[in-house]
């Protein structure tokens, strides 16, 4: 019995170790008005199919955006290939989606006023693949 015990334990470290991990995976970045350009990068796509344009997209957000005031900002984002697609929700939990179209080669621009809040951003793919992505975020 007591061996058992003891294969327990290492196997809940290995389960928090896990989570911590994914859990870190995820950038934070906050902005505020004087903020310079930021750039991010990642994989797109995940396993989680959800409707509309986003197709597939993570479990959890690729990033957390974390808008200190009020300000324009622009959100573009290129992909390495697939059919790119931003899934991202507002501080009040609304939804947008805004997929690349065949023209763009990949790239999506999202200009506009940005609300104080935490904005959750999905980085999806819409022919269930994984490709590397550049997310950059300037002033407007």
């Amino acid at each position: 019995m007591k061996r058992r015990r003891w294969l327990a334990v290492p196997i809940m470290v290995l389960i928090a170790v896990g989570t911590a991990k994914a859990v870190l995976s995820q950038s934070v970045v906050a902005i505020t008005s004087t903020s310079q350009t930021v750039e991010l990068r990642g994989t797109s796509g995940g396993n989680r199919k959800v409707g509309g344009c986003a197709g597939y997209i993570s479990s959890a957000p690729n990033h957390i955006i974390q808008v200190a005031e009020d300000t324009n900002l622009r959100i573009s984002l290129q992909a390495s290939g697939g059919q790119p697609s931003l899934l991202i929700r507002n501080p009040s939990g609304q939804e947008f989606c805004v997929p690349a179209d065949r023209y763009s080669g990949g790239k999506i621009d999202v200009p506009g006023r940005w609300t104080q809040g935490n904005y959750s951003v999905y980085v999806g793919d819409r022919d269930n693949g994984q490709y590397s992505y550049t997310l950059r975020i300037s002033p407007n």
